[in-house]
């Protein structure tokens, strides 16, 4: 693990896990941290040795959202970084998450709030520990959603549920957010990590040239018509039909082993 102050990366079976580093503050989102965050998303997309990514935070807290003691400062200071943030930090990052060409996992270890749970949303996969909780609390200080979580946390648990939890601001505890879809799975809090890159290293080893195809899809049939998610299925399996991966996975099944992906 090497330290880079707010922010902590580590590789390992073709997983880098990107950890948030601000545990006396719950990892709330300062310029510095947004912007290392940013940086590690694109550098960890661009490195083909990278398979799959993990996102999670140091001690409590995932990731409490936005640091309201900077934003209150640069606010009295009439500095205009706050008014600016969203574009320059929050939408980059959610687009990172989403547009990642790999696997993302979300390990919940404790508090989810505001931009923090929004980045959890955008994770393909998101799994909990026990007493993590998620919180929509931009109503709460008089502002709306912000980093894509009108987009996404409807797409997770419908218009409905998303609207009381973003308008009424409550709590959302482990086992409400595995019951209502919001998570995957709910680990005990001391197993969260070793289950998170057991996870990730599982989706490293598989075919990951399909699973961003596959992400590609399921972001045009979101979206889209169905002859739109017609198309876009029909031309990803024109192209994965043609990869050594799907040559290798059809030689393995006849072979009756277990095929050894590349990703290419």
């Amino acid at each position: 693990m090497t330290t880079e102050d707010v922010l902590l990366s580590a590789d390992a079976d073709g997983v880098r896990t990107l950890k948030l580093n601000r545990p006396k503050a719950y990892n709330s989102l300062t310029v510095e941290l947004k912007e290392r965050l940013l940086s590690a998303l694109t550098e960890a997309a661009a490195d083909d040795s990278v398979r799959a990514v993990v996102l999670t935070g140091e001690g409590k807290a995932f990731c409490a959202g936005q640091d309201l003691k900077e934003h209150v400062g640069l606010l009295k200071a009439n500095d205009p970084a706050p008014l600016r943030t969203v574009a320059d930090h929050y939408n980059p990052i959610v687009r990172a998450i989403v547009d990642m060409p790999k696997p993302v996992i979300a390990a919940v270890n404790g508090t989810a709030a505001g931009a923090g749970a929004a980045f959890a949303y955008a994770a393909d996969l998101r799994v909990a520990a026990a007493s993590s909780t998620f919180l929509m609390a931009f109503a709460n200080v008089g502002l709306g959603p912000d980093s894509g979580a009108s987009w996404t946390l409807q797409r997770l648990i419908g218009y409905g549920r998303a609207a009381e939890l973003m308008l009424l601001g409550r709590t959302v505890d482990a086992e409400e957010a595995l019951r209502i879809g919001l998570i995957a799975e709910i680990v005990p809090d001391g197993e969260l990590a070793a289950h998170a890159q057991q996870l990730a290293a599982k989706l490293a080893a598989g075919p990951t040239v399909a699973y961003a195809k596959i992400k590609d899809v399921l972001s045009t049939a979101a979206e889209g018509t169905l002859d739109e998610a017609l198309a876009a299925e029909d031309a990803a399996q024109g192209a994965l039909g043609a990869t050594a991966d799907h040559t290798e996975a059809v030689d393995a099944f006849v072979a009756k082993r277990r095929p050894n992906f590349q990703g290419k």
